[in-house]
């Protein structure tokens, strides 16, 4: 291995991940990804679709997961900076309905690797932000989950800074709370 840097994190199956950067006076090389090295740090899956997002400052997306056709992800920001937060929805899991936020940047060229049954969202912290990922299985429009990004139960702790306002999609204000997720899942 050796090109890559693996942390795990809090919650079990979380990943985040440090490429390496060769620099120079010209700039910069990395490989962001590398089917080999992933699957030596574990990550041993075919991805089948790549999105990338861009959004301003304040935007807040998600929390996302799709029902049916779960995804593993693997995720990072090609320019600018977002605070980025997985839950897990993994059912038995001893971490279940718990969450775990990173920031991903640009600059720290860090990225997140999130299985499936997680919900995920970020926020985007400086002026403009590129956010890019993989997934293992394809969107699915009518497959659609969501949580409350501010639900109390998951308490996620987004550094909004005092002064930033926040854009919120409208289905992204109206996604229910963690406990009526249980519910509806039992």
């Amino acid at each position: 291995m050796g090109k890559i840097t693996v942390e795990t994190c809090a919650i079990e199956g979380l990943k985040v991940i440090t490429p390496t950067v060769f620099g120079d006076e010209r700039g910069y090389f990395m490989e962001t990804y590398n089917y080999n090295d992933y699957k030596e740090a574990g990550i041993d899956m075919e991805f089948v679709q790549d999105n990338q997002s861009a959004s301003k400052k304040g935007v807040l997306r998600g929390l996302h997961f799709q029902i049916n056709y779960p995804q593993d992800k693997l995720v990072r920001v090609v320019s600018g900076e977002v605070y980025d937060v997985a839950v897990d929805l993994r059912k038995g899991s001893k971490t279940y309905g718990q969450w775990f936020g990173v920031l991903l940047s640009a600059e720290n060229k860090k990225q997140f690797f999130i299985p499936k049954n997680f919900a995920h969202g970020f926020l985007v912290l400086s002026d403009y932000a590129e956010f890019v990922y993989k997934c293992t299985d394809f969107y699915h429009p009518n497959d659609e989950g969501g949580l409350s990004w501010k639900d109390p139960d998951i308490n996620v702790q987004w550094p909004i800074p005092e002064g930033m306002e926040l854009t919120i999609s409208e289905k992204d204000q109206n996604w229910g709370s963690f406990r009526e997720y249980q519910e509806k899942n039992k």
